[in-house]
C-alpha cells in the first residue's frame, strides 16, 4: 500500500483485483478476495487559503499524493454582487415611488434572515470544496490523521497590510475555519497548526527542515511548490515532533522521527464555473422573449462539465463541455479557457461531469530525508 505496478498489473490479468473509479482521476485497484487488513499510518494535510489551497497525503514511508486546489472565491463573489444589483433593479421598477411609502408594493420578510449565524456564499463555495476532495482521498487512503493549519491575521491599519502575527484581525481565510473543523472532525481525528508560531513547531520552519522549496513570488503558480508543498508538510507532523532540550549554557530543541519524502502525483483541481440558469437578464429583453442563459442543460445531449473529445480540421482536442449553440458544443481545457466550437456531430463524451475538473501532472521531485531522534 501502494503496491508494484508490475502486481498490480498481474492482478488485473488473473482476475483478483478491479479498476476502482474516483473523482480525482487517479489509478486505483481494489481487491476482490478476502484478504488481512494491514495498512500503514497515513496522515492528511491541508493548508487553507482564499483563492488557493494546498493538499498532501503522507506516511512515514512515502509521499502518496498532492493537489493545488483552485477555489471558486472570486466566482462566487461576483455573481453575488451581480445578483445584488439584477434584484435591486427589478425591485425599482417594481415599486411605484409616487405613492405614499404606505401603499407601495413592499414585500414583507418571509423569515427571520439576521440571524448571522451563516457563512458567506463565497467563504462556503471555498469550504465545501477542499471538503469534497477530503471526502474522495478518504475513498483511496485509509487516512488516520488530520492535520489542518489555522490562520491568524492582523491588519495594519495604517498600512493595510496583513501580517500573520498573532492578535486581532480579519482574513477572508480565517472565516469558517471552525465549521471546517467540524465537518473533518467526522471523518478522523484533526489536529491543528499555526504556522506563523516562532518557537520551532510552525509549519514553516518543519518545511525548511525537510529541504521543501516554497514559491513565495506567485501564489497562482499552479505548480507543487505554492501550497502543496506545505499541505505535505502539515501532514508530515504526524511522524515528526519538536522536542525542547535544555542544557547548562544553552536552551533550544530539534525535530525527532522518522519520515521520507518521495515524488507524489500532482492533481490540479478546480470546479468547473457554471453559471446557473437566469430567469430575468441584466437588460430586459424586448417583446418579453428572454434567451437563454445559464444551466447545465444543453441541447445535444451533454452537460456542462462533460469530459469530451472534439474533433476539427483533422485535430483531435479533450476538454470540458462549457456551452452550446444550434449546431455546435464549446469545449475548453482545464483552465475553462474555449478551445473552440465543434460540430455536436464530432463530438463525444468521455465522462459524465463530476463537479470537479482535474488536471494531472507528472511527478513531482522532491527532497528525500531521514530524520531519526
Amino acid at each position: 500500500m501502494p503496491t508494484k505496478p508490475s502486481r498490480a498489473r498481474r492482478w488485473l490479468k488473473e482476475g483478483k483485483a478491479k479498476i476502482a473509479h474516483n473523482d480525482l482521476e487517479c489509478f486505483a485497484i481494489q481487491l476482490t478476495f478476502d484478504t488481512q487488513e494491514d495498512t500503514q499510518p497515513i496522515a492528511l494535510g491541508i493548508d487553507p487559503g482564499k483563492c488557493y489551497s494546498g493538499i498532501g497525503v503522507q506516511s512515514s514511508s512515502v509521499t502518496l499524493w498532492m493537489g493545488h486546489l483552485a477555489l471558486p472565491f472570486k466566482t462566487v463573489k461576483e455573481r453575488m454582487e451581480l445578483r445584488r444589483v439584477m434584484r435591486r433593479a427589478r425591485r425599482g421598477r417594481r415599486i411605484n415611488r409616487k405613492l405614499p411609502y404606505s401603499k407601495r408594493c413592499h414585500r414583507q420578510k418571509r423569515f427571520d434572515n439576521r440571524k448571522q449565524a451563516k457563512l458567506p456564499p463565497s467563504i462556503r463555495a471555498n469550504k465545501q470544496l477542499e471538503l469534497r476532495v477530503v471526502k474522495e482521498l478518504f475513498k483511496l487512503f485509509p487516512i488516520s490523521a488530520i492535520h489542518y493549519e489555522l490562520v491568524m491575521a492582523d491588519v495594519d491599519k495604517t498600512s493595510g497590510r496583513k501580517s500573520a502575527r498573532s492578535g486581532v484581525g480579519f482574513s477572508p481565510v480565517m472565516v469558517g475555519q471552525r465549521q471546517m473543523l467540524t465537518w473533518l472532525s467526522k471523518l478522523a481525528p484533526v489536529t491543528t497548526h499555526q504556522g506563523w508560531q516562532r518557537d520551532g513547531n510552525g509549519t514553516s520552519q518543519l518545511r525548511q527542515w525537510l529541504g521543501l522549496e516554497k514559491d513565495k513570488k506567485n501564489k497562482a503558480n499552479q505548480t507543487p511548490a505554492t501550497h502543496a508543498v506545505d499541505g505535505v508538510t502539515l501532514a508530515a507532523f504526524e511522524f515528526i515532533q519538536w522536542r525542547e532540550w535544555h542544557s547548562n549554557n544553552a536552551k533550544h530543541g530539534s525535530w525527532c522521527g522518522d519520515v521520507q519524502i518521495t515524488p507524489a502525483s500532482f492533481a490540479i483541481v478546480r470546479r468547473p464555473p457554471i453559471s446557473r440558469r437566469q430567469l430575468h437578464l441584466c437588460v430586459p429583453s424586448k417583446g418579453g422573449k428572454r434567451r437563454k442563459y445559464g444551466g447545465t442543460v444543453t441541447r445535444h445531449g451533454f452537460r456542462k462539465g462533460d469530459k469530451v473529445i472534439a474533433e476539427k480540421a483533422g485535430k483531435t482536442y479533450i476538454g470540458w463541455c462549457s456551452g452550446d449553440t444550434e449546431r455546435q458544443v464549446s469545449v475548453s481545457d482545464a483552465n475553462w479557457k474555449r478551445l473552440g466550437q465543434f460540430s455536436a456531430k464530432k463530438v463525444q463524451l468521455l465522462q459524465r461531469s463530476t463537479g470537479l475538473i482535474v488536471r494531472r501532472q507528472a511527478k513531482s521531485k522532491c527532497r528525500v530525508l531521514h530524520l531519526d531522534c
